[in-house]
């Protein structure tokens, strides 16, 4: 007999060789009916995989993720199949799961496909999965699996074998197809019954540009026809968000091809977006005791070395910036914190003068292969809302849960309520990833979780996700649309005031090593204000839009009292403008909805007889006439329903 531990905390026993579907089935008949995958003591198993120890076994429907892993992973070896059977002389390499579907990198020597292809793709694919066939894994010796790819003609999964060893190469068998893969599949191909082939983009071999280029094929599955429906129906509503296109009609930022890829430039209405932005958290970081300080642009190549960061990332970032000095070389900063390090380092501090909380909005630059460019969301320079706090151990709690409190706040007043917490660890099995002892990775992970449970968060556990000096919690973000987004980080560090040889004389009149807490409630302004624009398709906040209002009117006449009405909201702090120009009113208001203006002011005769404005909400919704001072008090209480006080 085994015994089997069950995500609840159950234990069951069974006998030895019995599946994953048996103990499904042991719990319910409709979880057996839609249990697709499991995890068994952590690696990825398929339902008819026999069990012969003991354990903990996770089981995965379409409702998880890690269900609709397996499922799409799955769906790419269908697509591997469709494409070998439609272009024999097609050589696949590699086929993995992503976020949202799949794709199969593939050679297809002189054939080139196109979006006139994808139909006749996706009808075999299809046709495949009618079929019904089970996956299923087999062990193959190193010199069968070498004979088998060289009689194909494949280099690209020959060179892939050429790195591994017997007894850790496995193939997956379905229908008459065969395919170097790990593992981690669906009970067969007929559980996928909707399929659409997405896109075709170039990719190299490996992500090596001296590699040969391949193509590469996007698709996505589904377990009902239905469900592929809504997901279209959502990518259309996406591109309807896409913060590029709202950021240009909304005049927020552009890009120059002469300044260089990944360098955003901001318009004067993104700047002022970016200011509130900045004005919104400096209000409430001073409240929560923080200082602000600002920091250089580059730093001495040392400082980097110091750190560490240099040697995990100093391949991938911008190469160093030599001067006329002999030896002397900078870097484009790529972190705050080692110079934030350095602040603290310029004084001498007493465990009474603890925790020091410095702040700054500061820019820092990352290589990002011009590929992987996208927009806001993958940039080249971008500015953190960065801030460190300097703490004792036993301070590092309280700090901790303030930091929280603070991420919530933001997010609360910004639209964003649903959220999960990432506790995101070390990998105990590739601790060489890693700097610092596992002392002090023991207590700043516990540190972190004690700190999300106190809180009450809905928080997950991800082991292998911690950044290299420390863990951290992620708070992982769902926008309007459903998708998942990561927002605001908080990370625990005892590292780097080891490197830095950071002290505080404590109450014993010793030295001793401070505490590094290291928070970003946007992360970037950049990826943050694109993830805001999608969530909200252009429809900010009232307290954070460029433009709350525009006065419209409906003739020259009325200029002195159209001004009269802008200086009284501007004295109430509302911010319009007025819009006079000799077009039709129809016209004025379909540019004003056009612009996301959250209200118009019409303004004409009866208005300036009667001191009034007639007021229209974006949308269509008319208010009808009333006073500029009753006007400002529903804005203010507008603003006060959505952005409250932060409270220390």
């Amino acid at each position: 007999m085994i015994k089997i531990t069950l995500p609840d905390g159950s234990i069951k026993e069974f006998e030895s060789g019995t599946t994953v579907l048996d103990v499904a089935k042991s719990i319910s008949e409709g979880l057996a009916r839609n249990v697709i995958s499991a995890s068994f003591n952590g690696t990825t198993v398929e339902t008819k995989t026999s069990l012969s120890q003991d354990g903990s076994l996770i089981l995965y429907t379409w409702k998880d993720d890690q269900g609709k892993k397996a499922f799409w992973h799955s769906s790419a070896h269908v697509l591997a199949q469709a494409i070998q059977e439609l272009y024999p002389g097609a050589k696949l390499t590699i086929g993995p799961a992503i976020d949202n579907g799949f794709y199969y990198d593939v050679d297809f020597g002189e054939d080139k496909i196109s979006d006139n292809d994808f139909k006749k793709i996706e009808d075999k694919m299809i046709e495949i999965s009618r079929g019904k066939h089970e996956f299923s894994m087999r062990e193959v010796s190193k010199d069968d699996a070498l004979a088998f790819y060289k009689k194909e003609d494949n280099p690209f999964k020959v060179e892939l074998i050429e790195n591994l060893t017997d007894g850790e190469i496995t193939f997956c068998d379905h229908d008459s197809f065969s395919d170097l893969c790990r593992g981690g599949h669906i009970p067969n191909t007929g559980i996928i019954k909707a399929v659409k082939v997405m896109s075709v983009a170039g990719a190299y071999w490996r992500g090596d540009e001296n590699n040969p280029q391949l193509t590469r094929v996007y698709g996505i599955s589904f377990p009902k026809q239905k469900e592929l429906k809504e997901y279209l129906e959502l990518l259309e509503e996406a591109k309807k968000r896409d913060h590029r296109k709202l950021g240009k009609e909304l005049q927020l930022f552009t890009f120059s091809q002469k300044v260089g890829q990944g360098l955003p430039l901001w318009l004067p209405r993104g700047a002022a977006l970016r200011e509130r932005l900045e004005d919104f958290l400096k209000k409430a970081q001073k409240k929560a005791g923080y200082e602000m300080v600002v920091t250089p642009h580059i730093g001495q190549k040392e400082l980097y070395e110091t750190s560490g960061h240099y040697a995990k990332y100093g391949e991938d970032s911008f190469q160093p910036i030599k001067t006329p000095h002999e030896g002397e070389e900078f870097l484009l900063k790529p972190m705050n914190c080692p110079h934030h390090c350095e602040i603290y380092n310029a004084s001498p501090w007493s465990y009474k003068d603890l925790p020091k909380r410095f702040a700054e909005f500061g820019t820092v630059y990352r290589y990002e292969q011009s590929g992987e460019l996208h927009g806001l969301t993958r940039v080249r320079g971008f500015t953190q809302d960065d801030a460190h706090i300097f703490c004792t151990p036993d301070q590092l709690d309280e700090e901790f849960k303030k930091v929280i409190d603070l991420v919530l706040y933001v997010f609360g007043s910004l639209g964003f309520e649903n959220f999960t917490a990432q506790v995101s660890l070390r990998d105990p099995e590739n601790k060489e990833k890693y700097i610092g002892s596992d002392e002090n990775w023991e207590k700043a992970e516990k540190a972190i979780l004690n700190a999300t449970q106190e809180k009450e968060l809905n928080y997950v556990v991800e082991t292998g996700e911690a950044a290299f000096y420390g863990p951290k919690l992620d708070f992982m973000v769902k926008d309007a649309l459903g998708r998942s987004w990561q927002l605001g980080t908080i990370q625990v560090d005892y590292n780097l005031p080891e490197r830095f040889e950071l002290t505080y004389k404590g109450s014993d009149n010793e030295l001793h090593r401070p505490v590094m807490i290291h928070r970003a409630p946007f992360g970037s302004m950049e990826r943050f204000i694109a993830i805001l624009l999608e969530h909200t398709g252009g429809n900010f906040p009232l307290w954070l839009m460029p433009e709350q209002a525009i006065i419209l009117s409906l003739s020259e006449k009325y200029e002195k009292y159209t001004q009269k009405v802008l200086n009284l909201l501007e004295n109430n702090e509302i911010r319009a403008r007025i819009d006079d120009r000799s077009e039709t009113m129809g016209k004025k208001i379909r540019e004003a909805e056009m612009d996301k203006l959250p209200f118009m002011l019409i303004v004409g005769e009866q208005e300036e007889k009667d001191g009034t404005v007639s007021v229209r909400k974006h949308g269509g919704e008319d208010l009808g006439a009333m006073s500029v001072e009753k006007f400002a008090e529903i804005i203010k209480g507008e603003i006060a329903s959505t952005l409250k006080t932060f409270e220390v």
